[in-house]
């Protein structure tokens, strides 16, 4: 069997895997949303031309994951709600926020951070493309890498 994910499946089977098409999977929310998600997606396209997309039918959202070597490493995701859409990076609370934008702190999630948009709201795409290439670097690094950047930090 080839290289395993974190998550037990190889990066070429991720490849091959049939998943729910995004078109598909976003076809119930409202065209405002639907938008705002697909600007999001254009972000992530930009910042890392190879992630793979791929619907989470589970989480009720769209994640990325980022190719290494014959792996793979989940990093970052856009998720549709019927009221606002959400960007966000699995690693986000590691990351550096020049724009404070990120949200999550508040909720006391271990890793996860993320920004929402409600229709129609300016999306800042450079702020985001700079934080999705940051997200995909963290997620390409070690526990203790990071852990040893968040040290540097303080």
């Amino acid at each position: 069997m080839g290289d395993q994910l974190d998550h037990g499946i190889d990066a070429d089977r991720l490849r091959r895997m049939d998943s729910i098409p995004p078109e598909l999977f976003l076809e119930g929310y409202p065209p405002g949303i639907v938008k705002a998600i697909n600007r999001l997606r254009a972000v992530v396209r930009t910042a890392i031309p190879d992630a793979i997309e791929r619907v989470r039918p589970g989480w009720r959202l769209i994640g990325y994951d980022i190719p290494v070597g014959k792996r793979t490493r989940y990093f970052a995701f856009v998720w549709p709600e019927a009221e606002h859409a959400h960007m966000g990076w699995e690693y986000g609370i590691w990351m550096d926020d020049p724009h404070n934008l990120l949200e999550g702190a508040h909720l006391n999630l271990r890793k996860v951070r993320y920004v929402t948009f409600v229709p129609d709201q300016p999306i800042p795409e450079a702020a985001l493309v700079e934080y999705t290439r940051q997200g995909a670097r963290l997620a390409l690094m070690s526990r203790a890498e990071r852990i040893a950047r968040e040290l540097d930090r303080d």
